[in-house]
């Protein structure tokens, strides 16, 4: 019963907390595409550049108070802010929830919630500007592998000790062959389709976000996203192509760019909360 109020108490406290990281991932994610310091100046309009009061930075309230837009020059604020503010605390939440079944709750909960964070960031990102910074990849690839290594040393049929021996050089080795065939299977799509029509077709940032999802999920989860991530970005273009707009259904097909590591992320943080089920699902499914 106590265990249960704890899980239930330290759900809310993430769910809030994760409104309070997502309000601050926002502004993030307003200011390094301009190049500019996310400390200073103070919040402000992006059109009148009048400074926020502090009841207008209240994660979702302030947006839902406002109808989404400045209350001095009426500039429409944009469903960015809400979603990502939704999102960061809704996983954050889940994690919390799915952390009381691990080992070290704390460790697995910690990691998680910077991957989650990460994912949407890029996300949006990627959404907005087609943009999948090496600053939040990169870096991500190293914590996710040494999240995942301090996981392997702590949990196991008997808790082990992080010494490095040969079964933990081993399992290393295979970690960074993951990653290097996620990245692999964004690279050779972007060489066939280069070969097929002559132009890139998928970003190097692409391949990056991939070898982070395997640096997290191993080549398992890391796949389990990217089919995740393919299936909805087509069906997302066909919803696309299917409203009535001006110009050829030819000339929409090409002119059509598609946030692919959008959809990897969404896939990513399905992967995350809920992929071992679903990969137990289907290879009961498939007999294996």
């Amino acid at each position: 019963m106590i265990r249960d109020q704890i899980r239930i108490w330290g759900t809310g406290f993430a769910a809030l907390l994760g409104l309070a990281f997502g309000s601050f991932l926002n502004v993030c994610l307003s200011r390094w595409p301009e190049g500019e310091s996310i400390v200073h100046p103070r919040s402000h309009c992006r059109k009148c550049g009048r400074t926020l009061a502090w009841w207008e930075n209240v994660p979702l309230v302030s947006w839902l108070a406002l109808r989404g837009r400045c209350r001095t020059c009426g500039i429409w604020i944009g469903w960015r802010y809400v979603i990502v503010e939704a999102a960061v605390s809704a996983s954050w939440a889940a994690v919390a929830w799915i952390s009381f079944t691990a080992f070290f709750p704390f460790i697995f909960c910690a990691g998680m919630m910077f991957f989650m964070w990460t994912l949407i960031a890029l996300a949006a990102l990627d959404a907005e500007h087609l943009w999948l910074p090496d600053a939040l990849t990169l870096p991500s690839i190293a914590v996710g592998v040494a999240w995942w290594f301090i996981q392997s040393q702590l949990t196991g049929p008997e808790l082990r000790v992080p010494i490095v021996d040969w079964s933990t050089a081993r399992e290393l080795g295979l970690r960074f062959v993951a990653i290097l065939s996620a990245a692999a299977l964004i690279l050779a799509i972007r060489w066939l389709y280069w070969l097929v029509r002559r132009r890139e077709g998928l970003g190097l940032g692409d391949a990056k976000l991939m070898a982070m999802l395997a640096a997290w999920l191993g080549f398992s989860g890391a796949l389990l996203a990217f089919g995740i991530g393919v299936v909805s970005g087509a069906l997302f273009a066909l919803v696309v192509l299917a409203v009535p707009q001006r110009g050829s259904q030819q000339e929409r097909w090409a002119l059509l760019k598609m946030p692919l590591g959008t959809f990897l992320c969404i896939g990513g943080i399905i992967s995350a909360l809920w992929g071992q089920p679903i990969i137990a699902a289907y290879l009961r499914w498939a007999g294996f």
